[in-house]
C-alpha cells in the first residue's frame, strides 16, 4: 500500500515516507492532544497524515499541506435513536485506505476507534488489501470503559486484533493486563513534550497583573472534571495561606467543577487570592511565571499537565496515583503524597514556596526530567514501532 516499502542498507532497515491515518477524539483531553501533536511532528518529518474525527481537533490550528483533516459525518435516520458513529468511522476508514493508499492506521483510544479499525481492516482484506492497525491506550479506555461489562469483551477483542498496541505509561500497561484478558504485547511509549514551546520565558507583565505585590504563584491546569479534584486544589492552597505564605492561586481551564470551585472560594473567604483564567491556549505563558504546580488528581494515566509544568522549570506537588510517579519524581522534581493527605501536599507546598534554595534545586531537576520526554525522541520511537508492526504484519499476510 502507498509509498511504503522496506529498504535494506548496510543491514539497517530504513523507513521512507508513509501515508498514515490517525483517529482521535477532538477534545482538549490528553489523547486528542497527543494524537494531534504526533501528527504535526510526523508531517514535519515528511510523512503524510490523514486525521479522522467527528470535529477538528483543538490542537490542529495551523495549515500544513502534509496533514489532511477528514470529518466523520453521521446521517440521522428515524430508525436510529443513537447515530452509529463507529460504523460511520469504519466506512470513512475504508475510503481513506483505498483512495489515499494508507500504509498504516493509528487509532488513539480503544473504543470505538480500535473496533472500527478492525471492521475496516476486514473489509479491505476482502479486497486483497492489508493495512496494519496500531492502537494506543491512553487511560479511561481501560480504567473506566474497559471495565464496563457492556463494553469489556469488545474492548478486549479490538485490542487483541490490533497489529500493534502501545500504552503511555508502565502503570497503564500493568493495569491493562490486570484488568483485562488481553494477550497482545504492549509497548510503552510515553507522552512527549515540546521543549521549545514549554520553557520558562519572560512574562513580567503577566506576573505583575496576577501577583502585583510579589506573591508566589501556585498554578493548576485541568478540564475541571471530578477526577481532577479541583476542590482539593483549593483546600491545599487555603492551607498554605493559613501557614503564612503570601500567594495567589491561578486556575487554568474550565469544566463541570468550575462553579463548585468558585463557591468553595467564597465559603473559605479566599476569592481575592484566586484567579479563574478559563481556557488559556498558551498555557506555557502562565507556567513560565508559576512557582508551584498542584495536581492532586484522583486518576492520571500519565500526567501530561505535570510534565508541561516541569518543562517550564516548575516544581510539582501531586498525588501518588497512576502514572504521576513516573513523571514527578518524589524528592527530585517535587513531591507526591497519598491521595487524601491534603495536609501532606500543603506542607510540601509551604516548604517549596518558603525555601529559595530548595525551589531552585527542584526547578532545575524538573526541567532536566522533562528533557527525557523530548518529542523528537518519543516520535522516533513511534516511527520505529510503525516499522516493526508493518514488517511483522506483512509477513503474516504473505
Amino acid at each position: 500500500m502507498g509509498q511504503w516499502k522496506t529498504v535494506y542498507f548496510n543491514e539497517i532497515t530504513l523507513l521512507p515516507r508513509m501515508n498514515i491515518g490517525i483517529v482521535c477524539y477532538p477534545t482538549f483531553g490528553g489523547s486528542g492532544v497527543v494524537a494531534t501533536e504526533l501528527a504535526k511532528i510526523l508531517a514535519k518529518k515528511g510523512h503524510n497524515l490523514h486525521i479522522l474525527s467527528y470535529a477538528r481537533p483543538a490542537r490542529l490550528e495551523d495549515f500544513d499541506t502534509r496533514i489532511l483533516y477528514h470529518e466523520v459525518s453521521i446521517n440521522s435516520y428515524p430508525l436510529f435513536e443513537y447515530p452509529p458513529y463507529a460504523l460511520a468511522l469504519a466506512s470513512q476508514m475504508v475510503n481513506l485506505i483505498e483512495f489515499e493508499q494508507l500504509d498504516l492506521m493509528h487509532v488513539h483510544y480503544a473504543l470505538p476507534h480500535a473496533t472500527s479499525a478492525y471492521l475496516a481492516k476486514q473489509i479491505m482484506a476482502e479486497r486483497g488489501i492489508h493495512v496494519p492497525i496500531v492502537t494506543t491506550l491512553h487511560g479511561t479506555d481501560i480504567t473506566l470503559v474497559g471495565k464496563d461489562p457492556s463494553y469489556k469483551h469488545v474492548v478486549e477483542f479490538s485490542i487483541d486484533k490490533s497489529d500493534g498496541v502501545t500504552a503511555v505509561s508502565e502503570y497503564l500497561k500493568k493495569g491493562t493486563y490486570e484488568n483485562s484478558d488481553i494477550k497482545q504485547n504492549i509497548e510503552v511509549i510515553p507522552n512527549f513534550i515540546d521543549l521549545d514551546r514549554f520553557q520558562a520565558t519572560d512574562q513580567t507583565d503577566l506576573k505583575l497583573k496576577l501577583a502585583p505585590n510579589g506573591e508566589k504563584l501556585v498554578v493548576h491546569v485541568s478540564n475541571f472534571r471530578k477526577v481532577k479534584r479541583v476542590p482539593a486544589v483549593i483546600q491545599i492552597f487555603a492551607k498554605t495561606l493559613e501557614q503564612g505564605i503570601a500567594a495567589k492561586l491561578v486556575l487554568v481551564g474550565d469544566g463541570p467543577d468550575r462553579q463548585v470551585a468558585e463557591q468553595q472560594c467564597r465559603s473559605l473567604g479566599i476569592c481575592k487570592h484566586v484567579h479563574f483564567m478559563g481556557k488559556w491556549e498558551k498555557v506555557e505563558e502562565i507556567l513560565s511565571i508559576a512557582d508551584l504546580f498542584l495536581i492532586p488528581s484522583g486518576s492520571e494515566t500519565f500526567g501530561l499537565a505535570a510534565l508541561e509544568a516541569m518543562s517550564c522549570s516548575v516544581p510539582v506537588v501531586s498525588s501518588d496515583i497512576g502514572g504521576l510517579p513516573e513523571v514527578n519524581i518524589h524528592g527530585e522534581t517535587g513531591y507526591a503524597c497519598e491521595l487524601d493527605d491534603l495536609d501532606c501536599m500543603a506542607n510540601y507546598a509551604v516548604n517549596i514556596l518558603s525555601d529559595a534554595e530548595l525551589h531552585a534545586k527542584l526547578s532545575e531537576n524538573a526541567r532536566k526530567r522533562a528533557q527525557l520526554f523530548n518529542q523528537q525522541e518519543i516520535v522516533r520511537k513511534y516511527e520505529q514501532f510503525y516499522e516493526q508492526v508493518m514488517i511483522q504484519s506483512s509477513v503474516k499476510a504473505s
